[in-house]
């Protein structure tokens, strides 16, 4: 017992010594990984969908199950999730953090401006900004091993066109992209990315706080009416944004087909190659199935995100807010505002 109340005391300490910063990382990635994993087999068909439509759109959601399911196991499903973790786990962390660091940013920097809806769809909007910037490479390779299709649980490749590249894993499909086009084909179809993330990032938090802002004080801490806030910002917000996330998948897996080996499109091009040769409604191909994928990750992302700030003993976001101000205060009274 004395040990153990000794190991809770050492961990209480660490817990205690934390920055803010920190601790919003460790809950925003924690979050974002159980949610990710949570919704991996929608989000395989969806790209599937986005980037091999003749294949798997005439199946539909049933049938594209089905055919992963004959063709690739269980494992199929979460094909390019391994990426797909490895990614949004910084990602979310990075997003979370930098979200209520540019909160509190503005909130100290400019004297005097409102906390309502508008604070949060500018802070979201640069935190989606930089979260991207900073992980687009994982979410490529998440693609690109996404798209690829076998025919057997033993890796028999099928229904690949001629010339198609193949990757083995995580590491060698960065290894080959960069030995391809170095930086530069990392960072294929970042544009879109940031197109759309800016104003979804920016909704999202928008409507989600829009939202809150009618509930009842007395509900306003109840988990249920902030995931479902929550879930309807997540809807609304990707429905605006969804068309440059299909362009952004046209653009990664480019160089995968051979009738688009040659020439590599920009994002104006991507675009308007999807309406001449799909018509509009490809633009927004996978988007019901998107619906399905948002609300649990919305609200998985929520409800572990707010066990991990209650765990990790963060404060609210207003208390964290005036803390850090005054911190700043003190510790630099001459300086701030100059």
């Amino acid at each position: 017992m004395a040990k153990q109340r000794d190991e809770r005391e050492v961990w209480d300490g660490v817990i205690e010594g934390m920055p803010l910063f920190a601790k919003e990382l460790i809950a925003g990635g924690v979050a974002g990984g159980f949610a990710k994993s949570a919704v991996a087999p929608l989000e395989r068909i969806k790209i599937l969908f986005q980037t091999r439509q003749v294949e798997y759109r005439s199946l539909g959601l049933i049938g594209s199950f089905t055919k992963i399911a004959k063709t690739e196991g269980t494992l199929g499903f979460f094909r390019g999730n391994g990426a797909s973790v490895a990614r949004i786990v910084p990602y979310a962390a990075l997003h979370y953090m930098a979200y209520e660091e540019y909160r509190r940013w503005i909130i100290d920097g400019i004297p005097g401006v409102g906390r309502g809806p508008i604070l949060d769809l500018v802070a979201g909007s640069f935190a989606g900004g930089t979260a991207v910037l900073f992980t687009y490479p994982l979410d490529l390779v998440r693609t690109k091993l996404a798209y690829q299709v076998v025919g057997s649980q033993k890796l028999n490749i099928q229904g690949i066109v001629a010339g198609e590249q193949v990757y083995k894993g995580i590491k060698d499909c960065f290894s080959k992209t960069y030995k391809e086009a170095g930086i530069k084909g990392l960072y294929r179809g970042v544009a879109p990315s940031l197109y759309g993330i800016f104003p979804y990032a920016g909704l999202k938090f928008y409507f989600y706080e829009t939202m809150k802002s009618h509930v009842p004080k007395e509900r306003k801490n109840d988990i249920t009416i902030k995931l479902a806030c929550g879930s309807v910002a997540g809807l609304l917000g990707q429905t605006f944004t969804y068309p440059l996330d299909v362009v952004r998948r046209q653009m990664q897996v480019q160089r995968l087909s051979a009738s688009n080996s040659h020439e590599l499109k920009g994002t104006a091009d991507t675009l308007v190659m999807i309406l001449q040769k799909h018509g509009w409604k490809q633009l927004f191909s996978g988007l019901s199935l998107n619906y399905l994928k948002v609300v649990p990750s919305v609200a998985i992302g929520f409800t572990v995100y707010d066990l991990m700030k209650a765990y990790l003993r963060v404060p609210s976001r207003d208390e964290a807010v005036v803390e850090v101000v005054t911190s700043n205060r003190d510790s630099q009274p001459s300086t701030l505002h100059s």
